[in-house]
């Protein structure tokens, strides 16, 4: 597996994301397949591996602390504060604000380090900004984790450019991680990703798959459960699904043009646009694994990826890609 960096973290050129181990993509989750996920993950050459608290909550990072315990050293753990929760309510509705405070950031990476089992946080993220809390306080309590050895480099997710600025400011960010695949592209207009580029900050994609959809596999709404994350998404609605998957269907048409599978076009389109960036597509089966990570391998030429950029212009897409409420909590 070919390396990248995230400020001064080594890492694989692909990371994976673990959240779908355990929350949002339905009630059943199999933590004996997980744990063989993760296992060969390891075995692949995947060093990067991101969870967070809100997952599950909290067992995401239990899971992932215990299955990569015996191979600590050789791993980089990624995880995520900034939430309020309540675990006693659904899971759509179990998120309840925001919360950046210091105290706040001080406790979550106390009883995060505490779950994951380790004695360091590799990567501490900001999950969202805190628009009640000055991005300037967030990130210097960050730093003292830094300071007293609980954390190695610090993150934020879903801040806008000027946030980033100011962040890194205060610390070095090591790594942006936003949503960004074929089908979404709000960070290349917004300015977040020229932002990273400029200050040589790591920049990590998640849903790099547009949440299964870029894979192929996913063609019916019926497949996804009643709690299934997906379905409360606009552009999972009925009306616009149908119109979404034509346009998968010109990523299916030109994978097996270059022989490849489409989920493996679709990652090696992210990791073309630029060596600063880390995608994190998640799997809890081996296989789709092993399928993700052989994108490493998939080389496209410029005018291959413009190509692909220009058949699945998110301008094509029917359908936002959050919620009214969660939206407002992205890019501040």
């Amino acid at each position: 597996m070919k390396h990248r960096h995230l400020g001064s973290l080594d890492v694989s050129a692909l990371g994976l994301g673990c959240m779908g181990m355990s929350h949002a993509y339905g009630a059943t989750h199999d933590e004996a397949a997980a744990v063989a996920t993760l296992h060969r993950a390891v075995d692949l050459g995947i060093t990067l591996f991101d969870t967070a608290e809100v997952y599950g909550p909290y067992a995401n990072e239990i899971l992932v602390g215990k299955a990569l315990k015996p191979v600590r050293d050789k791993v980089a753990i990624a995880t995520k504060f900034g939430f309020r929760i309540d675990p006693s309510r659904p899971s759509a509705e179990m998120i309840t604000g925001t919360d950046s405070r210091p105290e706040n950031v001080k406790a979550v990476a106390e009883a995060s380090l505490k779950r994951l089992g380790t004695d360091v946080i590799d990567l501490y993220y900001q999950h969202r900004v805190d628009p009640a809390v000055p991005i300037e306080e967030t990130v210097g309590a960050m730093a003292e984790l830094v300071r007293e050895g609980k954390v190695k480099a610090l993150g934020l997710s879903e801040a806008g450019a000027e946030t980033i600025r100011r962040a890194h400011a205060v610390h070095p960010i090591a790594a942006v991680q936003s949503e960004y695949s074929l089908w979404t592209r709000d960070v290349e207009e917004n300015g977040v990703l020229e932002t990273c580029r400029s200050l040589g900050i790591g920049f990590v994609p998640f849903s790099p798959l547009g949440r299964g959809v870029l894979t192929g596999a996913l063609k019916k709404l019926d497949g996804l459960s009643d709690t299934d994350f997906r379905r409360s998404l606009p552009r999972f609605a009925a009306e616009n699904f149908d119109a979404n998957l034509a346009l998968v269907a010109l990523l299916e048409e030109m994978a097996a043009q270059k022989g490849v599978a489409p989920a493996q076009l679709a990652l090696a389109w992210v990791l073309a646009q630029g060596d600063f960036i880390v995608p994190i597509p998640g799997a809890s089966k081996v296989t789709h694994l092993e399928q993700n990570a052989a994108a490493a391998d998939v080389a496209l030429t410029a005018e291959e990826a413009a190509r692909l950029g220009d058949l699945l212009s998110p301008a094509k897409v029917a359908g936002g890609r959050y919620s009214e409420r969660m939206a407002a909590m992205a890019s501040k």
